[in-house]
């Protein structure tokens, strides 16, 4: 097959992309922007199909309650939030049982551009409703949330 590979919005950032879907009327400039490769990319470690599972439901969890705090007018709606799986296990406890479980990091930024981002100033409430949901949840597998308060630069906006 000889097939020429036509890419012709390769260079454009991220907030050109928004400006151009906005004026093309395409609803998904609004939403935050998804890691191109995937959920692996919030897996520090070995991206298995556990760690995977697990990512993926804190995520959603951290999406619904920041929604939840926009809507009920609690803060201001980041550019881009979402968990992140760290190689870290920590000592914790559950019920009466000692547990040595995985710690989530929560991220969440403001941006215009994503060149550079300010951490976003959740709220304590809102962050406690994340850890609770998060470790009660994914009980048998997280027992530690953190947030990261870096902004752009030093760090990025996704840890890897």
């Amino acid at each position: 097959m000889k097939l020429k590979l036509v890419e012709p919005l390769r260079d454009l950032y991220k907030d050109e992309v928004r400006k151009l879907a906005r004026y093309l009327k395409i609803p998904v400039s609004e939403k935050q922007p998804y890691p191109g490769p995937g959920l692996a990319i919030r897996i520090i470690g070995e991206a298995t199909p556990e760690a995977t599972d697990v990512v993926r439901e804190a995520c959603a969890i951290v999406e619904e309650e920041i929604e939840n705090a926009v809507k009920n007018k609690k803060m201001e709606k980041p550019w881009q939030y979402f968990a992140v799986l760290l190689p870290v296990k920590s000592v914790g406890v559950h019920g009466d049982v000692r547990t040595h479980s995985n710690t989530i990091a929560v991220r969440a930024v403001h941006s215009i551009d994503g060149m550079t981002a300010a951490y976003s100033k959740i709220p304590h409430d809102v962050l406690e409703k994340i850890s609770i949901r998060i470790t009660n949840t994914l009980k048998d597998k997280v027992n530690r949330v953190v947030y990261d308060v870096t902004n752009k630069p030093p760090g990025t906006i996704e840890w890897e």
